[in-house]
């Protein structure tokens, strides 16, 4: 598997209705954690939402591996209690091999990311 890296992102706050309406450049990877908070790849003066009482922050807390998905399938086949999505793309979140971890799917890869504190347990999971 491929070595967890520092993944940079962009933590947004706002209004349920100002993320709905936010438009973000061609290509831009969007991860609604709920339907008020989002993690976006891009810096954080890069970042526009409708919400003047919106919380935008760069987040340095994550560390990610995009993995080609036969080989990420077959890890989370034996390490996910839950079900994955079969639609791609597609986000989800929830317990990974006991570890927190937020994944992107693409037809052709997996993005892994995972809190900084728990970036080890993982990788030790993955190997």
């Amino acid at each position: 598997m491929p070595e967890l890296r520092p993944f940079p992102v962009t933590r947004v706050v706002a209004t349920q209705s100002a993320l709905d309406a936010a438009t973000w450049p061609d290509g831009t990877l969007v991860l609604r954690l709920a339907p008020d908070e989002a993690l976006v790849c891009l810096p954080v003066d890069e970042v526009a939402v409708s919400d003047s009482h919106a919380i935008v922050v760069a987040d340095e807390g994550f560390l990610g591996a995009w993995v080609a998905a036969e080989a990420a399938l077959a890890f989370l086949e034996g390490a996910c209690a839950w079900e994955l999505p079969s639609a791609r793309p597609a986000f989800a979140q929830g317990a990974v091999a006991n570890v927190p971890v937020k994944l992107w799917f693409e037809p052709d890869r997996v993005l892994f990311l995972v809190p900084a504190p728990f970036a080890a347990d993982l990788a030790e999971r993955m190997a």
